[in-house]
């Protein structure tokens, strides 16, 4: 079954704290463009998910954004410099006496102390960010996915449906062409013996004139071919594989043999069906732009 080329997945998850979203959407692409928005100092993300996303994406214009949110305190540790500390206490005990103070140091004094605790940033573990960021992106993916997945059913059903439209157009001119030939045949005749009134009249050169007619009118190869594309284009649709070049290639080849048709034809009312399936053929064209 056919996949859109558009779609729009979500995943958000809190994982060794830190909060982790990442969203992928995706427009129409002949080719897949790909392009992540990582936060500052996490670039190193950007290969990673490409790798990942293009194990299920063959075409399309992917946007891939990430963030990644610390938890407060979550990549921090205290530190206590002992140095300051101990200068500090060494210091105060040593005015201790001069002055005639009470000896009431305690944890609670050494803590209001400046520059006694410092606060340093852990440095990330690349690993353990990236099993986490993954995690969250393939949950992204999969609702990206099913979202592709239903948008392409609406597509095959709008495809299938204009298809059997061509279809039955070419049915109904595959039965009026012959027509067409006897009824110029009679005309060429009734026209003959207008002119000619009681001469007589060669049938043999009328009938020359109507086959003449017939082979320039003819669309009988036209026809045979547009049944093999509507066939060939019913089989891609139900292939698991992306197959939108390859449909693309088949419009083209259905918009060749219809417009030949037209410039055959020289009836009003095959004129009238080939109007309707280029019609078709152009909704056709707009929607497999969105198939991948």
């Amino acid at each position: 079954m056919i996949n859109s080329m558009t779609g729009f997945g979500r995943g958000r998850a809190i994982l060794h704290n830190r909060e982790i979203i990442v969203e992928v959407r995706s427009v129409n692409n002949r080719f897949c463009e790909f392009s992540a928005r990582t936060p500052r100092g996490y670039s190193y993300l950007d290969e990673k998910l490409k790798a990942l996303f293009k194990t299920k994406i063959t075409r399309g214009k992917v946007e891939v954004g990430v963030s990644i949110y610390n938890q407060e305190g979550a990549n921090a540790e205290i530190a206590v410099n002992k140095t300051i500390a101990k200068g500090y206490i060494e210091a105060l005990r040593g005015v201790k006496d001069e002055l005639s103070l009470n000896d009431d140091l305690s944890l609670t004094s050494i803590m209001r102390l400046p520059d006694v605790f410092t606060v340093v940033k852990t440095e990330d573990d690349e690993e353990e960010i990236w099993a986490d960021v993954s995690e969250v992106a393939n949950e992204a993916l999969s609702l990206f996915m099913q979202m592709r997945k239903t948008e392409g059913e609406k597509l095959y059903d709008d495809v299938l449906s204009r298809l059997l439209a061509i279809e039955e157009n070419v049915g109904r001119i595959e039965e009026r062409s012959p027509k067409v030939n006897d009824e110029y045949r009679d005309r060429l005749f009734e026209k003959i013996s207008e002119v000619l009134q009681d001469k007589n009249i060669d049938e043999q050169r009328i009938l020359t004139e109507a086959a003449v007619f017939a082979d320039k009118t003819a669309v009988d190869e036209e026809t045979v071919r547009l049944r093999s594309h509507i066939s060939q284009f019913r089989g891609l649709l139900e292939e698991k594989e992306p197959v939108g070049r390859k449909l693309d290639f088949l419009v083209q080849e259905l918009n060749r043999e219809v417009n030949t048709i037209g410039s055959k034809c020289n009836d009003l009312t095959i004129t009238k069906m080939v109007v309707d399936m280029k019609a078709d053929i152009e909704k056709i064209r707009e929607q497999i732009q969105n198939i991948e």
